[in-house]
């Protein structure tokens, strides 16, 4: 059956990616620019530039460029731990213990920076009109951990949470609001861009996302206070003395001058990237739209525009064929009419394209199993299990040319006949 479905299609010739950098030329100007100039390391011009040019774009006065969005979420991590806890037990962590509210349907690096800092992530649900942190599920989250002063919200795949809702209840609770945009630059909420909202703010530049540096991150706020303390945490910790003096710990996560001409490059691209990624999500939409049990990943049009960075597609309970996963194990079981993400992941793997399943919750991964989970109600549905099952992203790679989407498209569609 799994073969018989589609034996009129023939691989792919040249691999299709899930989202892989897309590059123009301006990188490779302003890297040279730093050999020639001998600006190697994590001096110069180009991190003063994207430095001023997101902070402008973000409508923020200060902007720290880091070696990775991960680096970034670590110190807005240690950050808020040092403003709500202070630096009495620094060298146990800065959260010391703490629980923290977390973003549950999402990528680990959103949630090890809590673990990094020795805190406790509590892992909220999913909500079904855009995948995001559940505001439901949250103010629930203050009822039973009520001493609780740090939320960490991820805007998944670029599509914006309920952004008013969860600040109204951070405030309410008196508790502080971490954003990760990693995924999200360039989506705007209400007018507003996305890592702009919170009281710490990061964007990522990985390989993968909108725009890329080969790596790179950025920490984002309107406290020059608080940039001074994260760049010079990103530098070791080093005192203002002649020799190397530190007084508490550091990293090594500043940026370097040369992923900085990188980004400085694809910044120049960023409208353009996001105007191909919301193209491939409207073809995909249109070439499903006549099969009313497939969906894509939903968004708030009223309030919301996603940079559409991933396009995901969501198969209806009653056409999916069996499917397990166990472990790090997974099988499917060919059906008449049905298909599940496991074959359509081996389906696409056979054709020479790369798909991936939607992010594995948090409170499922083995280890953070042991750790709080709260769903809107005590005996609600787990939304992000549900997506999880029933979701895949597709290949969202804005090189993807129209011809080889409608092809993916009419693939897909094979695997329900």
């Amino acid at each position: 059956m799994f073969d018989s479905k589609l034996h009129q299609f023939h691989p792919f010739e040249k691999k299709v990616w899930l989202s892989s950098p897309t590059m123009h030329g301006e990188e490779l100007q302003y890297v040279q620019q730093a050999y020639q100039t001998n600006w190697m390391s994590t001096f110069g011009e180009n991190l003063e530039v994207i430095e001023d040019q997101f902070a402008r774009m973000l409508g923020c006065r200060y902007a720290v460029a880091l070696g990775c969005g991960t680096a970034a979420i670590h110190l807005a991590t240690r950050l808020a731990g040092e403003k709500l806890y202070g630096r009495e037990k620094a060298n146990e962590g800065y959260l010391c213990g703490h629980k923290v509210f977390t973003s549950d349907l999402t990528f680990s690096a959103t949630t090890n920076p809590t673990a990094y800092e020795n805190g406790e992530a509590v892992f909220i649900d999913s909500e079904r009109d855009t995948w995001n942190m559940d505001p439901v599920a949250l103010e629930r989250a203050f009822s039973l951990y009520p001493d609780t002063k740090l939320i960490v919200l991820a805007h998944l795949y670029g599509t914006p949470g309920k952004i008013d809702e969860i600040l109204e209840i951070a405030k309410k609770h008196d508790a502080l609001l971490l954003e990760d945009a990693a995924e999200s630059l360039g989506a705007t909420y209400k007018g507003k861009q996305t890592g702009s909202f919170g009281e710490f703010r990061c964007i990522s530049f990985n390989g993968n996302k909108i725009i890329t540096g080969s790596a790179g991150g950025m920490f984002l706020t309107d406290s020059r206070e608080d940039a001074d303390r994260v760049r010079k945490w990103s530098t070791q910790s080093r005192e203002e003395t002649a020799w190397y003096e530190h007084e508490e710990l550091g990293y090594n996560y500043r940026m370097s001058n040369v992923i900085a001409g990188v980004v400085r490059g694809q910044f120049l691209h960023l409208q353009e990237h996001i105007a191909q990624k919301r193209a491939i999500y409207e073809r995909y939409r249109e070439g499903f739209a006549d099969l009313p049990f497939l969906s894509m990943n939903p968004y708030d049009a009223k309030n919301s525009v996603p940079n559409f960075w991933l396009s995901c597609l969501l198969i209806d309970a009653d056409h999916m064929a069996p499917q397990t996963r166990e472990g790090t194990k997974t099988g499917f079981t060919p059906t008449p009419g049905k298909s599940c993400p496991s074959e359509i992941y081996e389906v696409l793997l056979k054709h020479n394209v790369q798909s991936r399943p939607l992010w594995k919750p948090m409170h499922l991964q083995p280890i953070y199993q042991n750790h709080g989970f709260v769903t809107r109600e005590a005996d609600s549905e787990d939304v992000g299990a549900d997506l999880f099952e029933r979701g895949i992203c597709l290949p969202s790679d804005n090189k993807m040319t129209v011809e080889e989407q409608s092809r993916l498209i009419e693939l897909i569609r094979a695997c329900f006949r």
